[in-house]
């Protein structure tokens, strides 16, 4: 897939307020240090289309982008973490959680997870939430150049073998660098595959 056009819609807290179309919507996201903006901004090859912060918890809203006029990747506030005030959190989880349970255009999400560290207990229980949801989900591993290949390889091993300790099978998953551009051309092929076959069966 080629990004003709990335363009910012609107940011909100209310799924009702959410664009008033039926355009397919990726959202994305993962804990707040993830490395979420940074992916988004990699796959549009914009610099600033999201934006990235050195404080995890910088997105605290319901983002929408227009995707070459005809999808949504929606960027969703990250779990954990958060430098934000109790109250405050508690709010864009809710939201999170409405906007997954009834947001009828989300064809899928995304859930990101940083490749350098052990599964973590937040993540696997966010997927755990989507899997009982009946909310199709893939994983996008994070920031893999900074591991060795054979580290890079061991710990996604790792996290699969401890997923398949309550999953029957193992959502498909990429691996990607921000840094480097590793796993854009796959995610986007993806994404346009799923996109192509929406648009057959109208």
């Amino acid at each position: 897939m080629k990004i003709t056009s990335a363009e910012f819609v609107m940011s909100n807290s209310d799924v009702a307020k959410c664009p008033n179309n039926k355009l397919p919507e990726y959202a994305f996201i993962g804990r707040s240090n993830v490395g979420k903006s940074s992916l988004i901004n990699m796959l549009m090859q914009r610099k600033s289309l999201a934006k990235t912060s050195g404080k995890p918890g910088k997105t605290q809203l319901i983002n929408h982008f227009l995707i070459n006029k005809n999808w949504y990747l929606v960027d969703l506030p990250g779990y954990g973490y958060a430098r934000v005030s109790k109250s405050s959190k508690k709010t864009f989880q809710k939201f999170i959680t409405q906007y997954f349970e009834k947001r009828q255009q989300l064809v899928l999400g995304f859930v990101l997870v940083d490749s350098r560290h052990e599964p973590q207990p937040i993540d696997l229980e966010f997927m755990e939430w989507l899997g009982e949801s009946q909310i199709p989900f893939n994983i996008i591993f994070t920031k893999a150049d900074k591991l060795k290949p054979n580290a890079l390889k061991r710990n996604i091993e790792n996290y699969t073998q401890k997923m398949l300790e309550t999953w029957q099978e193992i959502p498909p998953y990429f691996i990607t660098s921000s840094s480097n551009g590793d796993g854009r051309d796959q995610l986007l092929a993806y994404i346009e595959e799923i996109n192509s076959q929406l648009n057959t069966a109208q």
